[in-house]
């Protein structure tokens, strides 16, 4: 009888300890998108997401987020080039793309793009990412 309440305790225990081992996990993650913006965005688009006058487009509260959600991964990726209308400006530079990150990366740093800055659009999965990274073959399944 006195085993059973301890075997409890003890799966209580394991229980609790997976719990928090997991939230130190994805606590880590949580903020990835912001510093990996931080990291390979901010110098171009600068440190709130507002572009530079009329050389590099804003990514805060950018209609461009929303209306072309199936080609940003390839974008951050492969990179770009060419005319591009940014809430009704056109730019026309060079975006270097990123082929150092994982495709988890890129989901991060897009969610961030997609639900910060005014922007209030659909988060991605990593499923979703990697998929659309094989239109450009771009995915490297991680």
């Amino acid at each position: 009888m006195r085993s059973r309440p301890l075997r409890l305790l003890g799966a209580g225990s394991l229980l609790l300890t997976l719990a928090f081992s997991l939230e130190s996990c994805f606590t880590e993650r949580q903020n990835e998108g912001a510093q990996l913006y931080a990291a390979h965005c901010s110098s171009c688009h600068g440190d709130q997401g507002q572009g530079l006058e009329r050389l590099i487009p804003p990514v805060a509260a950018a209609d461009y987020i929303a209306q072309h959600r199936a080609e940003l991964p390839c974008l951050v990726r492969k990179g770009m080039q060419g005319d591009i209308v940014v809430n009704g400006i056109h730019y026309n530079q060079i975006m270097p793309g990123h082929e150092d990150l994982t495709d988890s990366q890129i989901t991060n740093l897009l969610n961030f793009l997609q639900t910060n800055w005014g922007n209030t659009n659909q988060s991605y999965t990593i499923r979703e990412t990697s998929e659309l990274l094989g239109h450009c073959n771009g995915s490297d399944g991680q």
